[in-house]
């Protein structure tokens, strides 16, 4: 059983939430395991903070528990408290000016990544076994890449979101995380209510080479040590090479109205991508307004340099290509079907490159903020299932890798991941 400790300024709370008795707890699923909770899930008894003092000042405690933390305790785990989080879940940085920024365990001058960035550091500080997360944009893919620790983000809305603060539903999705592959799944077979079933084998594995193009890291240094795992248990054959932005363009006619708005960046990107986290980012603007426009006009809440901004922009969005937005969805989550079928997997970089600086100024991240957003809309926009895999350390610092199945594959695609972790960890003793 992990400890816990308080060092890393991950936790907003301690408490402790036993599971229930029962006759028989070495039977249960994740029995002796231990977990933190992001502070946006209710506990009964406690008030959800939401990242925000005024949020916490002007809400009652909650009357009963998340669904998937009572799911968590009924398989036997027990929670230690709550976790630090970006104030409303409205970065991707993870520094909280009220509540302290949560620190890296791989490199401390850096940010942890957000929004759920106490519990991945819990996980990755070894103060707990796993944790929840909530990823709307990116929540618990980003912190989990930066904190070197795998994080799943769910197929869209199979995992209940009753009991947690919405910020965009049609985006919203519960994950965790864990340093374990093995724990890392036994968490999802509770969440996901899987069986257990023999892991399938992918039919195919595709490398978008633009997309590894985004890497600020040379970009072989990631693929090969995927590569040359995926030939060791599968072979090279089910290996396909792909330009996934040629692909999107060609397949989502609607993201024309997307493209080439604002100011593209010189360097390099992928138009079809850009376009594509533009139209995820107006819909999680429009449906963040829609439901805190009403509490944070009448509260008037002291919100963090970048929150602020981030909330004024969502504040001021229109209905105006809401209904593009929908019709994105629904052709690009159709061409992604087509492209994976029932057992490929598509393989992305999870961001462009290691952490961030703390305190870097908000211009200075632009460049990254984008190129990220043209990779975490991928399954954002589509719902399907991600997992970060940790693939060790370039130049001290995390590098990770993202792999995506259709919706619904989640089972699937948490196997697999256990299973290449034996193969995956002898290539990055060569990294």
């Amino acid at each position: 059983m992990a400890a816990v400790g308080s060092e890393s300024g991950a936790f907003m709370e301690k408490f402790v939430l036993h599971p229930p008795p029962t006759a028989s707890p070495q039977q249960l699923q994740l029995n002796g395991l231990t977990f933190a909770i992001k502070d946006i899930f209710d506990v009964e008894g406690y008030v959800t903070g939401f990242g925000n003092p005024d949020w916490a000042r002007t809400h009652l405690p909650a009357v009963s528990t998340a669904p998937a933390v009572l799911a968590l305790l009924n398989a036997g785990a027990t929670s230690v408290g709550k976790t630090v989080m970006d104030e409303m879940a409205y970065s991707i940085n993870g520094e909280n000016i009220h509540y302290g920024t949560p620190v890296n365990p791989c490199a401390p001058d850096r940010i942890p990544g957000g929004s759920s960035s106490g519990s991945a550091v819990a996980v990755a500080e070894k103060l707990v076994d796993f944790s929840l997360g909530t990823d709307t944009g990116g929540s618990v893919r980003i912190p989990a890449a930066f904190c070197g620790i795998f994080g799943f983000r769910p197929s869209h809305a199979i995992v209940p979101t009753s009991g947690v603060i919405p910020m965009a539903q049609s985006l919203d999705t519960v994950g965790w995380f864990a340093r374990d592959p093995v724990i890392l799944n036994q968490v999802g077979r509770v969440l996901l209510q899987l069986p257990n079933v023999e892991p399938a084998q992918p039919s195919h594995i595709i490398i978008p080479d633009d997309c590894f193009q985004l890497l600020s890291i040379p970009s072989d240094r990631v693929t090969q040590v995927l590569l040359k795992s995926i030939e060791k248990l599968f072979g090279g054959q089910i290996v396909r090479r792909t330009n996934l932005g040629d692909y999107v363009k060609d397949k989502v006619p609607s993201l024309k109205h997307f493209m080439g708005e604002g100011n593209d960046q010189l360097e390099y990107n992928i138009p079809s991508l850009m376009a594509l986290s533009r139209a995820m980012r107006l819909l999680l603007r429009y449906e963040f307004k829609s439901n805190h426009e009403e509490w944070i006009s009448s509260v008037k809440p002291d919100l963090g340099p970048g929150i602020s901004e981030r909330v004024q922009g969502a504040l001021m969005a229109t209905s105006e290509n809401i209904d593009i937005c929908h019709m994105v969805r629904n052709e690009f989550r159709a061409a992604l079907a087509d492209l994976l079928g029932e057992f490929g997997i598509l393989a992305i970089p999870t961001i462009p490159g290691p952490p961030i600086k703390l305190q870097t100024e908000t211009a200075a991240l632009r460049n990254f903020r984008s190129r990220a957003f043209s990779l975490l809309s991928i399954a954002g926009v589509s719902g399907f299932c991600q997992v970060n895999i940790p693939l060790g350390m370039y130049d001290n610092l995390p590098v990770a890798v993202s792999l995506l199945a259709k919706h619904g594959a989640d089972g699937f695609l948490l196997n697999l991941v256990e299973n290449l972790d034996g193969s995956l960890k002898e290539q990055i003793q060569f990294f």
